[in-house]
């Protein structure tokens, strides 16, 4: 199903289709301040299971992960953040940034890789950010599978192609072509793993 929300008025009836969808452990594909996104409710283990296979990835050794609305809600699942994180984090999000942190106990263990890192982002996307104010949990995140290639910015068409797959594609307008940048900072050196669409200063 395609469902289509206003990108700044989301309709709250179906922002609330949504969530209830993930909430019954649905799949979806939805807007995020980069690209689509392919994801679930993070509580939900078989609709992790079911992510990996559309990626035919193992959840134990990729690197997924997820989207928190804010970041007091980001420091639940991650290892104390020191005041220099802390500022640095704070300067950057939202934004179109994944932080590589040591993960915390909060985070399902099917999400933990073997070095006990969680990636996290907070996005500036209205859409992601009600979505999130409804569910109560973390959303997963990752890219939708294959090469990224220029349809990929057209909800139709990632309906098109993908809609066999999920229960859900959220069209929330045009998306963009240029990932996330991913700064590590599992250790006080934090450094940029891939360069994407945020312009990190350190």
């Amino acid at each position: 199903m395609l469902i289509r929300i206003h990108p700044e008025n989301p309709q709250p009836r179906l922002i609330k289709q949504v969530t209830e969808c993930l909430k019954d452990g649905g799949v979806i594909i939805y807007p995020t301040d980069t690209i689509y996104g392919l994801g679930c409710d993070i509580m939900q283990h078989r609709a992790i299971e079911k992510v990996c296979r559309i990626k035919n990835i193992d959840p134990q050794k990729a690197q997924l992960s997820f989207i928190c609305s804010d970041l007091s809600r980001l420091s639940d699942y991650t290892k104390s953040i020191d005041t220099p994180l802390y500022r640095m984090l704070k300067n950057h999000l939202p934004g179109p940034y994944t932080f590589i942190l040591p993960a915390s106990k909060q985070v399902p263990k099917i999400l933990q890789s073997k070095k006990s890192t969680i990636g996290l982002r907070v996005p500036d996307n209205l859409i992601c950010h009600q979505f999130l104010e409804v569910l109560e949990n973390p959303i997963l995140s990752t890219s939708l599978p294959g090469e990224m290639v220029e349809e990929y910015t057209d909800p139709e068409s990632i309906f098109e192609k993908f809609a066999h797959l999920v229960d859900l594609v959220v069209d929330g307008g045009p998306g963009g072509m240029i990932p996330s940048t991913i700064v590590d900072c599992t250790t006080d050196d934090w450094a940029i793993l891939r360069q994407g669409l945020g312009d990190w200063q350190g």
